[in-house]
């Protein structure tokens, strides 16, 4: 067996490893048209080199990510550039943000376009949603914090109240009467801002037993006659978790939605298998995945980022404490809760990890 020479060796190389590269590579010749792309292009892409070759750049995407004019700068002056946040859009609804390089190079003597597209969205998104769980952490130490030194002297308020109760005459006890009931209001109050205080009864049951007992509860008190769609996959096998804790945090998500759909209301309960999902920074292989879809207003733009913070509320009469809570419940189950909301379709998505990694 004769051995390659330096030459081929070069070759091999240049052919081979654009082809293992995780980074979108795409050539165009001076005309914008596509002349190569590697394995990770077409899977961005989501098209084989077959259907792209000879396709004008501009016709792959819906919007317009990169400008012409500086691409034919790229063919003329051979200077790179690079641009982070770009978006590309391939179909309706389906979009990317990358951080692009455009570079030139020369093939059979002519001057082409080298596009690196990397994606970025999925980094982002988990480091938003690091974010969004270290500030929520930070508000419940602060509100829990602050809730032990208002409960203290709320304490010692009431007592005081029930003994001037005693020395006074009936006329004047509708006072302290009233002292001892906003005591206790406030009392009550500050414990559900703190949340629940009890440890998790774990069992290994059927998520959908759940599902079922949410189902039944909303269907007797559903006086708007609201579409309720159970969408199931009976594979999910058994997993551990509280089935109290985990009926509260579906019921609160649940009793939500259905405050704000009018009578043409619809809500979805989905439950699917999950993988490879990222849970407070640590990637889950696999894991159950519950949806409450409605085809309600949304959540208002400017609180989606702290939805779940206690008292934030998108109702003029809610209290914010029916997210915070389900989330704390779900946190005890290593679990995670999300929401992702516009006009007309707003998804709540738990999941919850067979095991504990």
């Amino acid at each position: 067996m004769i051995a390659p020479n330096k030459t081929q060796q070069k070759l091999h190389y240049q052919h081979s490893l654009p082809n293992q590269m995780v980074t979108a590579v795409v050539v165009v010749d001076e005309a914008l048209a596509v002349q190569y792309v590697n394995p990770a292009a077409e899977a961005l892409l989501v098209k084989s080199f077959s259907k792209l070759q000879n396709t004008q750049l501009f016709d792959i995407f819906v919007n317009q990510p990169i400008s012409k004019h500086r691409l034919e700068q790229v063919l003329r002056s051979g200077q790179e550039f690079s641009d982070s946040d770009v978006v590309i859009e391939l179909t309706e609804g389906t979009k990317v943000t990358t951080e692009l390089t455009a570079s030139s190079v020369v093939f059979d003597r002519a001057p082409h376009v080298l596009l690196e597209f990397k994606r970025i969205d999925q980094q982002k998104q988990i480091s938003a949603e690091a974010f969004q769980q270290q500030q929520w952490e930070s508000a419940r130490d602060l509100i829990k914090g602050l809730a032990h030194e208002i409960k203290n002297p709320l304490g010692g308020l009431r007592g005081a109240a029930q003994l001037l109760h005693r020395e006074i005459t009936d006329e004047q006890k509708e006072y302290t009467q009233m002292i001892i009931e906003q005591a206790d209001r406030l009392t009550n109050l500050v414990d559900r801002l703190l949340g629940p205080n009890q440890l998790p009864n774990m069992q290994m049951l059927n998520i959908h037993t759940v599902l079922e007992s949410v189902f039944k509860l909303v269907s007797l008190s559903n006086e708007k006659q609201i579409s309720i769609e159970r969408d199931y996959d009976p594979s999910i096998p058994e997993l551990i978790f509280d089935p109290d804790k985990l009926q509260q945090a579906v019921l609160n998500i649940v009793n939500n939605a259905i405050q704000v759909l009018d009578e043409n209301g619809k809500l979805v309960l989905r439950t699917r298998a999950a993988s490879n999902k990222t849970i407070n920074g640590k990637r889950i292989k696999l894991c159950a995945q519950i949806s409450i879809i409605d085809n309600g207003p949304g959540i208002p733009s400017h609180i989606q980022d702290t939805l779940f913070y206690p008292m934030v509320s998108g109702r003029a009469n809610g209290t914010g404490l029916g997210l915070s809570i389900s989330q704390t419940l779900i946190n005890q189950h290593q679990g995670k809760l999300s929401c992702h909301s516009q006009p007309g379709m707003t998804e709540f998505v738990i999941l919850i990890p067979f095991k504990s990694e």
